[in-house]
């Protein structure tokens, strides 16, 4: 990773489904497929296409599949429209083959939620509408005009929409999800901690994690109950501007963030990080700042959308992120933010404390590795947000490409040892083969086991031996 701790998550879509070799090859660590677009062959194409792309480049990258929830969308456009500050446009309940600048299909019936004033925004805040009137059609007025496209968002206050969080549509869609591989399922348009559990039990106990996407007031309101639902949750800040004046959500991504940070939940920043790059080969630098500033927030992942899904320079932009995130990490340790506040919950996560405190304390440690079975190790040690890199080896596959959303780690897979007492060794073996490591170096090396009785807590300091050393403190497994 070059030193870079957060990771990176790239929306593939037509720009970018021929291309995601590069994008593996500059630096993506989650592929996030949304189900809001695109067909059921074309999602299995793209997971495949992600699976291919990381075996050949070596590298874990987790498939995240985005349910559309219920999210409001325009149909059809025959071109991008450009809206004017003062025209009309109408919201179509019914199918509507024309949609221009007068009018579009909405996804949605929404004539029996909104009412004369209430204010509407298209394609995350592009342009701005007010209800006029409402019959069978929403009548509404232009007050700030944009272009929009097609199946572009439609964004009303969470408080007047009635019904569920999972819509018939995502309940079909979760079996494809499963049968194509997910590593995460994100939920949209999550309310609160009653919605997660609903997706949970359709998922299934040992199914994918849940990244709970944050949108609304109502899940701002019940953030914490949320966090305690899902395994990792979305700071999606197009959405927030909807629900809350644009001013604030820059506050609240701070307080958010943090706040998962301090229950050891992965959190990623999603929405315009680099929006300009649809169009342009270079960010703007408040665009730069943004994404500095989510890291320095501690976000373990920021996410690019219409950057890489449908804009002209999809490998440019994550390349671009990877810079910024790599510099924030080697030369702004300053900004970085603490880690989660010590816990005594359980062996384990004392364990994890103690680790990245060695790390810290010992200024000649590289590296923290761990063997873990579920990633609950890993994750736990993230949290504390070491200062040096955290080498994560599972003997489960699906763990690993998991581990790849987490903060600061580098998953890798391996075999079982025989016994719980051979995790030590085995880890100190693979480092031995781990060229980022020189010669010499200290490494903690971390076993914990969740279940008691199932074999020791086990914490060392391993130095990496000299071609033809005998080893560190741990010896190499025969």
């Amino acid at each position: 990773m070059s030193g870079r701790r957060t990771k990176l998550v790239c929306t593939i879509g037509p720009a970018s489904l021929d291309r995601v070799d590069e994008l593996v090859a500059a630096g993506m660590d989650v592929a996030r497929i949304n189900f809001s677009h695109g067909s059921s062959d074309e999602h299995a194409r793209t997971a495949e296409r992600v699976r291919e792309a990381a075996a050949r480049g070596d590298r874990a990258v987790a498939v995240l599949v985005d349910l559309s929830g219920p999210k409001i969308r325009l149909g059809d456009l025959d071109t991008d429209v450009r809206l004017e500050p003062g025209a009309g446009f109408d919201l179509h309940p019914e199918p509507w083959p024309h949609g221009d600048s007068d009018g579009a299909h909405v996804s949605r019936s929404l004539t029996d939620e909104l009412a004369p004033g209430d204010r509407i925004l298209l394609a995350d805040g592009a342009a701005e509408l007010r209800v006029a009137s409402t019959d069978a059609v929403v009548h509404t007025e232009v007050v700030r005009g944009g272009t929009i496209r097609s199946h572009a968002g439609v964004n009303v206050p969470a408080e007047r929409l009635t019904g569920p969080s999972l819509t018939p549509q995502d309940r079909a869609d979760i079996p494809r999800a499963l049968a194509l591989g997910a590593d995460y399922v994100a939920q949209s348009f999550v309310r609160r901690a009653s919605d997660v559990a609903e997706l949970r039990e359709l998922l299934g106990m040992s199914g994918p994690p849940i990244v709970a996407k944050i949108e609304t007031r109502p899940a701002i309101d019940d953030f914490d109950a949320i966090c305690e639902a899902a395994d990792a949750v979305m700071i999606a800040r197009g959405d927030l501007g909807v629900e809350l004046p644009y001013e604030e959500v820059p506050i609240l991504q701070k307080q958010l963030v943090r706040r998962a940070l301090e229950r050891g939940i992965p959190t990623i920043v999603a929405t315009q990080m680099l929006e300009s790059m649809t169009a342009s080969p270079r960010p703007t630098r408040a665009e730069a700042s943004d994404v500095a500033n989510a890291i320095f927030d501690g976000a373990d992942a920021i996410m690019l959308s219409a950057e890489t899904a449908i804009g002209e320079h999809p490998v440019l932009a994550a390349e671009a992120a990877v810079r910024i995130a790599e510099l924030c990490a080697t030369r702004g340790g300053e900004f970085l933010p603490s880690g989660a506040p010590p816990t005594t919950g359980s062996d384990a996560a004392v364990l994890a404390y103690a680790a990245s405190a060695i790390a810290t304390a010992e200024r000649e440690v590289a590296a923290i590795a761990c063997y873990t079975r579920t990633g609950k190790t890993a994750r736990a040690i993230a949290a504390h947000r070491p200062r040096v890199p955290i080498h994560a080896f599972s003997p489960d596959p699906s763990v690993v490409r998991r581990l790849a959303l987490v903060h600061g780690v580098e998953p890798r897979a391996c075999v079982p040892p025989p016994d719980s007492g051979a995790r030590l060794g085995l880890m100190a073996w693979l480092l031995g083969e781990e060229p980022a490591l020189a010669a010499g170096s200290a490494v903690v090396l971390v076993a914990s086991t969740s279940t008691p009785g199932t074999g020791p807590n086990l914490l060392e300091i391993h130095r990496i031996p000299s071609d033809g050393d005998g080893g560190g403190e741990v010896q190499r497994p025969r």
